[in-house]
């Protein structure tokens, strides 16, 4: 809440300007006069406990003594004791109620940060009564207002909150914060403190057990500068961080991005302009496909305090930073972002909307219109009169973490787990976990892996297989039909289909990927290739798959296939047979029409021959419904 403690301190500041520029006060008695300069004169000094000692002393030579109690409530304030902050200004209002308007102001924040949220209201109100109020004083008092009337409504509808201590494994007697979990939940990355160092330490899931954590990375951590507020891509193996002060950044604190390195990390780099400034930006969060990254950052344009960014991937690149706009950014500060793998959940914490007072945790969700909605806060008890931030999410979007130093745990911060209520998921989301291997040889492959929303024809997943164990891994949100299609030069690409329109569960798809090299007789399902019940035609679906082959038979120019068409065994067998050589032939005069040799192809139904699977039932059934393409020639 930069803004807030700057307008408070302005009027702490001018609080003390006046004092010295007055020799009138509310007492006549000399000790307590003595012992209220020799306070101020500490003031200048910076030397807060011992000022306070002398207002204390003044108090007891004169225990009607207003100025002194102010001056308490406002050191008592710079310090963030917020209890004895009221107390003292309390005694102020019950001697003077006039004594000075700011007071208002003053106990109002007070008692919202202690968490007395009636009495704030009461008076913050009363501050609004005076005359000729500074604009900026103003709306300080009513965005305060609005955080009473919030909080006293939370209060009274608390959501579910049960934090779970993580253990020992991951917390000790250090401060541990900021954490984020793969996609799969097997691995979780956090920053660790020790002896004012921040570093990045990760702990494995092992049977549903969190291992000790481990110190992540020479390559990454630094003894010099500090690491610390991390995103990790879905499949584990990008890894952007903040750095500061680095000899190779651009401004205070930059961005920077780790690759995956067998079970080390490559050397980090700065992503450098535009998205780094001279300035100051930290805190990204990536999106499930790589191609969007959310960050924070003070840099001209935004609307005040820090301000939350983001920015795309482009073929030269990442692309000028965009503000997130009014429904996420204040005149206050906005930080924390976590877009969830849905990319349609998006989480912070802000000072600006309405809360329970300090930092509170919100949720904005993408609108029908592409632009997301105003925020809503997460609710009491998890979120206090205290500051909430870095809040991430599981990828199933049950679970949350987050560090807290207010729960009983090892010392200092430690990391917490807890169910997500209902109403404030993400949408669900599932995951596509595989591995690529050659079919004859069962050795990993690095292969180009791709993942289309097949209704928009566009790609939602673009990466390769770890070249070192053949591994993949890709988050797919609920409620679309997704084409996944490997490819590796010298290779037939390998095609499959995950239809999630209707998906109601969290299951994950885990797939073991055979490549067969291009040789004579092998072949390829195309499993993406989809026509109506007892119809020939092409679906639009289709599209994406088609494009493939065809860039396949353009890389392959010697390459000569049969199409294949088959069916279930229900029906008329010669009419089954009809539709399965329609269906092969609608994809030859596809690729003919897009520039194919027709020379190169041939087309055949099968019907109801050759089953992959037993025609037992429905799902089996639809197996064997299918269009495959073999290589008959080289």
């Amino acid at each position: 809440m930069r803004l807030l403690f700057l307008s408070i301190l302005f009027l702490v500041v001018t609080c003390l300007q006046s004092f010295a520029q007055n020799n009138r006060y509310s007492t006549t008695n000399k000790k307590a006069i003595e012992h209220f300069l020799k306070g101020n004169s500490l003031i200048d000094e910076h030397l807060y406990d011992e000022a306070a000692a002398e207002f204390q002393e003044a108090i007891k030579d004169d225990n009607k003594f207003t100025e002194a109690y102010a001056m308490l409530g406002d050191l008592y304030r710079m310090k963030r004791q917020h209890g004895s902050a009221v107390v003292n200004y309390q005694k102020v209002l019950s001697i003077a109620p006039d004594y000075n308007r700011a007071i208002y102001l003053k106990i109002g924040d007070s008692e919202i940060s202690d968490g007395k949220y009636a009495p704030a209201q009461q008076h913050l109100e009363k501050y609004l009564t005076y005359q000729d109020i500074s604009p900026q004083n103003k709306s300080l008092a009513e965005k305060l207002i609005a955080d009473c009337k919030f909080a006293i409504n939370a209060m009274q509808h608390p959501v579910t909150f049960k934090p779970v201590n993580m253990g020992s494994a991951i917390n000790t007697a250090d401060d541990e914060y900021l954490p984020v979990a793969t996609a799969d939940e097997a691995q979780i990355i956090f920053t660790r403190k020790v002896n004012k160092n921040e570093d990045f330490y990760k702990s494995l899931k092992q049977a549903d057990q969190w291992q000790p954590a481990v110190y992540l990375s020479d390559v990454i951590n630094t003894p010099k500068y500090n690491e610390g507020a991390q995103s990790i891509s879905q499949d584990g193996r990008y890894l952007f961080f903040t750095g500061c002060n680095r000899p190779d950044g651009l401004g205070r604190c930059d961005i920077y991005i780790a690759q995956k390195d067998g079970n080390d990390w490559k050397k980090p780099f700065s992503l450098s302009a535009p998205l780094n400034t001279g300035g100051w930006e930290a805190q990204p969060s990536i999106s499930a496909d790589g191609r969007t990254l959310y960050f924070v950052s003070n840099r001209k344009g935004g609307y005040g305090g820090y301000d939350i960014w983001k920015s795309k991937l482009t073929e030269q690149g990442w692309g000028e930073p965009e503000n997130m706009g009014p429904n996420i950014n204040t005149p206050y500060d906005e930080q924390s972002p976590f877009i969830h793998p849905d990319d349609n959940t998006f989480y912070f914490c802000s000072s600006g909307w309405p809360g329970m007072g300090g930092r509170d945790l919100f949720v904005s969700r993408l609108g029908k219109d592409g632009k997301w909605q105003k925020p809503e806060n997460l609710g009491y008890p998890i979120n206090s009169s205290g500051d909430e931030n870095g809040l991430t999410l599981t990828a199933n979007g049950a679970y949350a973490f987050f560090s807290s130093d207010n729960l009983k745990g090892f010392g200092g911060f430690d990391i917490y787990t807890f169910e997500m209520p209902a109403a404030i998921r993400p949408n669900i989301v599932t995951y596509v976990k595989g591995t690529v291997r050659d079919i004859k040889t069962k050795q990993p492959l690095e292969a180009a892996v791709e993942i289309v929303d097949l209704q928009r024809d566009a790609a939602v997943y673009q990466d390769y297989s770890s070249a070192d164990e053949g591994k993949f891994l890709a988050t797919l949100p609920a409620g679309k039909n997704y084409g996944l299609n490997i490819s590796r030069e010298g290779y037939l690409f390998y095609s499959d289909n995950f239809s999630l329109i209707n998906l109601k569960d969290k299951r994950a798809f885990n797939i073991e990927v055979m490549l067969s090299p291009i040789e004579v007789g092998n072949k390829v399902v195309l499993k993406n290739i989809f026509f109506d019940t007892n119809k020939f035609d092409l679906k639009d679906e289709s599209k994406t798959e088609l494009q493939k082959l065809m860039e396949f038979l353009k890389l392959n120019p010697s390459v000569k296939i049969e199409i294949s068409g088959y069916t279930d065994d229900v029906g008329n067998d010669e009419l089954n047979t009809k539709l399965s050589e329609n269906r092969a032939k609608a994809v030859y005069q596809y690729l003919t029409m897009h520039q194919i040799n027709a020379s190169r192809l041939v087309y055949k139904g099968y019907g109801k021959a050759d089953p992959i699977a037993p025609n037992t039932n429905d799902d089996n059934r639809s197996k064997n419904r299918r269009t495959e393409f073999k290589i008959i020639g080289m």
